[in-house]
């Protein structure tokens, strides 16, 4: 027989110790080193062995090995073999066992129920695989009965029963309505374990005619529907009112009411049953009962207890639940269903079978030729499971014969074996509840050693710890393993190493110069190999610098070193812990390349914190405590003693003072009769002191508490003393704060702070309220009100004073006489307003403002100062008003004067003064007027610099947004600024006001200057505003392009922008527009490609535009600015041409003129001679056609002779000889945009597109709107 050998930590030994095993495990296939190795079948993979199947989807048989040669595989069905080739519906996955049989193209799965199991089989053996049955699932309809409607009386039970249709798998149940609400269920009303519904007792919310049983079958998907069930519960009551409706009142009628039931089990019936289980499986007993008052159901085991962590209750205590039943588990379980008439019980025998299990299951087996081996199938059941072998499927008494091969019971024993011993055997171990079968294969090998460590395979050990060098081998026979130091080293001995079976070569503490090459031998009676790997020795890693035991307060900072060394040639990490556990991921935890800081510590941090070093190939630690001192844990066992009247002394316990010594105990209390649940300081003793004598106030129910304090802070309170009622006595002190201040012009309001509870020292608080008037000689009024806090006294004079007090009193007596406070009865609005307003202006911003006090007697009320309400009337260097804004200044007290700052200069001011006091404001003084002088202005709105030449640039500003007075002059001032940026000589220039641009001439060329732009009055300089600029060098070539002569047409809603453009070709140009006079930014519209106009769209009537027209990329190159004014918007006229007089007589006149015409050319061409059309235009013109002007295409108006010149641009108003709107119809306003009719559809000069030949006539302008006679008659000649 084999020695078992030791296992190798890697992968490769594993597989070693698989073949050297006598039970041992599978050799792995996918190994690249093991690919060669023959290995009989072993089934991977297989379906249930009861295997239920959608008999609408195909059915997938399951059946996958692995072997080496890769095994062949058939099928057996109800033990006879089964040819798949002849069923067309069944096929064979590709190098695979699983059938699929297809039930989706014309199949049936009915006709395919039965066993089936699988054979896997090459040429070492056969595995053979599970019996697997197969059943298609089913979900039956209901059957059809006739539901008869249950009339239940109040109280009584009920059962509603479902049986469901006989399904495969069984059906799950459950109870819905006709909307598909599940039923509620509680103690009383519950579902069995069979789908029946179960009432203890039914009360009249149980009517309805919709109990519905559904089951649902979960591998079909289907849910089949019972017919509803109906219930119908009588009452009592209605019993009653149904006999009375049919008794005389002679007679005696009257049902009993509900009569309570003591309990009865519904199910299950009888008072004892027996139920079967097997082992490993839930055990579900149930039982219901039926009663009134609804039963509780209760259970226990009889002689034992219920099993713990298994035991479950379900359904409301009706279903008692274990679950992994064992033998253990047999016994008498009795459940008792009890209410407060009396119980009933039902005891359950229950009995704990078990199908065969593995105690041990047979294992594969490699062997080498001429060794031993056994295979053992030990399995255990109830009843005892019957063993039985078979080989490669066949039972072993007919199998063939194998010399080396012995059975005894559960047992095979192999001697001596060789190669053709290799076989698959199969064990199966059955009892009436089941089997189970087993696949155990016996390889027989021969072959040469192989050595499955990697070569030159490198191992990395610490100093003075183990090193562990592999050689896992695999050979058979078994090789003997021999190690080498360096390649030609002599053979390994002695105590310094240790030789492991599996071929590992330990050295037990590796030093330095244990570094180096080791060689491994492997050789048997077919072969010899060898391999070599490398061993390292590095130094150890340490912590030289530990981090330390400290002490914190809370919120403060903390920080650990952990200062380490190691290797050079290792990477070493550092990780810290908390109680072993990792860092909370808080920000407050910093860690360093050598520490770890907390910042704001609190009590959680509190712990032990380990600094973890590692490398590849150790790991060191260390650790220290950090101590959080925290507030105290509240004081305990409190105790009341000496109680007296008026002082108690109370006693406690310390809690822990949590490493800070307790400086002082807080003492509150709460008084349970009058604030419960408030509590109030009372005294503060030593932290050295734990009894306290603490005096006590009348009528109050105390409960005492303690708080410990230390240097970190206060504790929670301790639990509350014992209560301590104190004896009633008179008030011992008045209300506090007694006012007296009147709401109204004619009342006296008099309030005050009323005592707390336990300052009453006794039950009925009431108070004394006394008043009269100051300095008259009248006598005290007095009232007692309720525990209250106000008095209202009416009628009395406007605001005079009065003397008040107020008295506590209770049921005992009064308190001590109070004393007496000043008070005043109402305020009314002052009477009279400030006179003799003076304002005396210091400068442009700041006035001061005099008024004369009224008297105190017209006040009315208590004095709180003077309003002064100021605003601007205007702006006197520009005379515009504007919106009135008041503002507002108070002058606190008995004030008569006060400053107004924040004034604008050179304005026009109003301001009037008025009275105050708690009522509000009197009547406003007359109005007075100031003025504030001049200022200084502020900067000028813009300064522009445009058109630079050689020697001279263009200077446009804007005047200031706030003059603050007459301006008198602008001052120019500039500087050349060099290439260093240096300044050179200030030149200073003034200008007149009314200028708004400047040409600065003589100026140096290619020169960068700076200029400083102010505006003055008489007062001053203003801000100033800053510029620089730079005159071009060569003005022959321009260092920008140039646009000119910009030139402005416009209509009612859009305008023509043309201009002339110098400099590079292909610029694109766009157009900036907007309101003449505003300040709103520029907008902006881009035109296409390089035309040199542009149509603006959009436009307001009757407004005046500006407009420039810049190129893209050239930045801040624009042109000067030109202003335009659109056309008044014109009435729309909708009048049918066509229908008009005027228009057809027109026409009649233009074809005669044209018949007379064609018969003239026809005679001069009939003569030879030509009809010169433009002459007879000229000699002839139609004073009636407005003649097109060959110079620039636009329209000549109608004049003498000696008149031709063209309409101005922009002009609306035609002369004399013109057809004006009002004299007829056919104007050209009438049928144009609305005012020149000098554009194109798309807005262009006509100028532009006509009288490009001068023999030709001049082409008329097209409008898409009705066309205008003129034109029309154009288009004729």
């Amino acid at each position: 027989m084999m020695k078992k050998k030791r296992l190798s930590a890697s992968k490769a030994s594993l597989v070693l110790f698989l073949c050297q095993m006598i039970s041992a495990l599978d050799v792995p296939l996918d190994s690249k080193l093991l690919e060669e190795l023959s290995q009989p079948p072993t089934i991977t993979q297989q379906s249930p062995k009861d295997y239920i199947v959608d008999p609408r989807e195909n059915i997938v048989i399951q059946c996958e090995a692995k072997g080496k040669p890769p095994p062949s595989f058939s099928w057996t069905r109800n033990g006879t073999h089964f040819d798949i080739d002849k069923d067309a519906q069944v096929t064979m996955k590709p190098n695979s066992g699983t059938l699929v049989i297809n039930i989706m193209n014309g199949g049936k799965a009915e006709a395919y129920e039965g066993i089936y199991q699988c054979t896997a089989r090459n040429e070492r053996g056969a595995a053979i695989s599970n019996n697997i049955v197969i059943r298609p699932s089913r979900s039956p309809l209901w059957t059809k009965e006739k539901l008869e409607p249950h009339q239940v009386r109040e109280g009584d039970s009920l059962v509603l029963h479902c049986r469901p249709p006989v399904g495969l798998p069984p059906p799950i149940i459950f109870w819905m309505d006709n909307a598909f609400q599940r039923l509620p269920q509680s103690e009383r009303v519950s579902q069995g374990l069979n789908g029946d519904l179960y009432f203890s007792n039914v009360q009249p919310e149980d009517t309805r005619e919709d109990y519905i049983c559904y089951a649902r079958f979960n591998h079909t998907q289907t849910i089949q529907q019972k017919q509803p069930i109906s219930v119908k519960v009588f009452s009592m009551d209605s019993l009653n009112d149904t006999i009375a409706a049919n008794l005389s009142d002679t007679d005696i009628y009257g049902a009993k009411p509900v009569t309570e039931k003591q309990p009865i089990l519904l199910t299950p019936t009888g008072s004892t049953s027996t139920k079967v289980e097997l082992r490993g499986s839930v055990l579900l007993l149930e039982c219901i009962a039926a009663g009134l008052p609804t039963p509780g159901i209760h259970w226990i085991k009889e002689g034992g207890e219920l099993p713990a962590n298994r035991t479950f209750f379900e359904n409301f205590k009706k279903t008692l639940k274990i679950i992994d039943v064992s033998e253990a588990d047999s016994g008498n379980y009795k459940c008792i269903a009890r209410n407060i008439l009396g119980s009933a019980y039902h005891v359950i025998s229950v009995t704990v079978k078990a199908a065969p299990y593995w105690i041990t299951a047979p294992r594969n087996l490699v062997l080498s030729p001429g060794e031993d081996g056994t295979l053992i199938c030990r399995a255990n059941g109830n009843p005892k499971p019957n063993i039985s072998w078979l080989a490669n499927g066949v039972p072993i008494a007919i199998a063939p014969e194998d010399p080396s091969r012995k059975v005894d019971g559960d047992t095979i024993i192999f001697s001596h074996v060789q190669e053709r011993s290799s076989a698959v055997y199969q064990c199966n171990a059955s009892n009436e509840y089941g089997y189970l079968l087993a696949n155990a294969f016996v390889n027989v090998l021969a072959e040469p050693p192989r050595i499955l460590t990697p070569v030159n395979k490198l191992y990395q050990v610490i100093a003075d710890s183990p090193a562990l060098l592999d050689c896992a081998y695999f050979g058979s026979p078994k090789p003997e393993i021999e190690w080498f130091k360096g390649v030609k080293g002599s053979i390994l001995r002695g105590n310094e190493y240790v030789f492991h079976d599996n071929g590992t070569l330990e050295i037990p503490v590796a030093q330095k110069d244990s570094t180096g090459t080791y060689t491994c031998v492997a050789r048997n009676e077919l072969g010899k190999i060898q391999n070599e790997v490398q061993l390292e020795v590095k130094d150890p890693t340490m912590i030289i610098k530990q981090p330390e035991y400290k002490v914190i307060q809370r919120y403060g900072q903390v920080s650990f070193e952990c200062i380490i060394k190691h290797d050079s040639t290792l990477l070493a990490t550092v990780t810290w812990l908390k109680d072993n556990d990792e860092l909370p991921d808080d920000e407050r935890f910093l860690v360093g390349k050598d520490n770890l800081t907390i910042m704001n510590v609190t009590d959680k941090d509190d712990g032990t914190y380990t600094c973890i070093v590692n490398t590849t190939l150790d790991s060191v630690s260390a650790s220290a405590v950090l101590t959080v001192v925290a507030r105290p844990n509240p004081p305990f066992d409190l105790e009341l003693t000496g109680q007296l009247e008026r002082s108690v002394e109370l006693s406690w316990i310390p809690g822990d003072e949590n490493n800070s010594p307790i400086t002082s105990f807080v003492i509150e209390y709460e008084d349970g009769l009058h604030e419960p649940g408030v509590w109030h300081y009372q005294t503060e003793v030593p932290g050295t002191q734990t009894t306290v004598q603490l005096k006590l106030s009348p009528y109050v129910n105390y409960s005492f508490r303690v708080i410990a304090v230390n240097e970190i802070g206060r504790s929670q309170p301790s639990e509350p003393s014992e209560q301590y009622l104190t004896k009633s006595a008179n008030p011992d002190e008045n209300p506090s704060n007694v006012q007296g201040i009147g709401s109204e012009p004619d009342n006296l309001v008099i309030t005050w702070e009323p005592l707390k509870g336990f300052q009453s020292n006794g039950p009925g608080l009431q108070y004394k309220v006394s008043w009269r008037q100051k300095d008259v000689d009248d006598e005290w009024t007095s009232v007692i009100v309720a525990n209250v806090s106000k008095y209202i006294v009416s009628g009395t004079p406007t605001f005079v004073p009065y003397e008040i007090k107020v008295q506590a009193l209770n049921d005992l007596g009064y308190a001590p006489e109070p004393s007496e406070v000043i008070g005043h009865s109402g305020e009314d609005l002052p009477m009279v307003a400030p006179g003799n307003v003076q304002v005396h202006v210091i400068n442009s911003t700041l006035a001061k403002v005099h008024w004369d006090p009224v008297p105190l007697k017209t006040v009315r009320g208590h004095l709180q100062g003077y309003k002064v309400y100021y605003w601007k009337v205007q702006s006197l260097s520009r005379r515009s008003r504007r919106h009135v804004e008041k503002k507002i200044l108070t002058f606190r007290g008995n004030k008569t004067f006060g400053m107004l700052p924040g004034l604008e200069p050179y304005s026009s001011y109003k301001l009037n003064v008025r009275v105050v006091n708690g009522k509000g404001e009197g009547p406003a003084s007359p109005d007075k007027v100031f003025k504030t002088p001049e200022g200084v202005p502020s900067s000028p709105s813009f300064l522009k610099i445009t058109n630079p030449t050689l020697d001279s640039l263009t200077l446009e500003w804007g005047s200031p947004t706030h003059p603050n007075g007459v301006l008198t002059s602008y001052v120019l001032k500039f500087q050349p600024i060099n290439n260093t940026h240096e300044l050179g000589p200030l030149v200073e220039i003034r200008i007149p006001a009314n200028e708004s641009s400047l040409i600065l001439k003589n100026l140096n060329y290619s020169t960068r200057y700076k200029f400083y732009f102010n505006a003055q009055t008489s007062v001053g300089s203003g801000s100033q505003i800053t510029e620089e600029a730079v005159t071009i060098m060569d003005e022959v070539q321009p260092l920008y392009p140039r646009i000119r002569n910009v030139t402005t047409a416009a209509a009612e809603t859009y305008a023509n922008i043309s201009w002339e453009y110098e400099g590079p070709d292909h610029a694109n140009f766009y157009v900036e527009y907007g309101v003449a006079g505003s300040k709103e930014d520029w907008k902006k519209e881009i035109v296409n490609g390089s035309r040199s106009f542009f149509v603006l769209k959009g436009l307001t009537p009757g407004t005046a535009y500006k407009v420039r027209v810049g190129a893209e990329g050239l930045s801040g190159f624009r042109s000067s600015e030109d202003v335009f004014e659109t056309g008044p918007a014109m009435a729309s006229r909708q009048v049918d041409i066509a229908t008009q007089g005027w228009f057809i007589g027109l026409m009649c006149a233009v074809a005669l003129l044209i018949l007379i015409l064609l018969i003239v050319c026809f005679i001069r061409r009939n003569k030879g001679g030509k009809y010169p059309v433009k002459e007879k235009e000229d000699a002839h013109a139609d004073p009636e056609i407005q003649p097109m002007k060959e110079d620039d295409g636009t329209f000549g108006e109608y004049s003498d002779a000696e008149d031709h010149k063209p309409l101005k641009k922009g002009s609306r108003t035609p002369s004399d000889r013109t057809v004006k709107k009002e004299d007829s119809d056919d104007s050209l306003v009438d049928y144009g945009e609305g005012v020149n009719g000098q554009f194109n559809e798309d807005g262009s000069f006509i100028g532009q597109y006509s009288g490009k030949k001068e023999k030709e006539p001049a082409e008329g302008n097209e409008s898409s709107e009705a066309p205008s006679p003129v034109n029309a008659m154009n288009s004729f000649v």
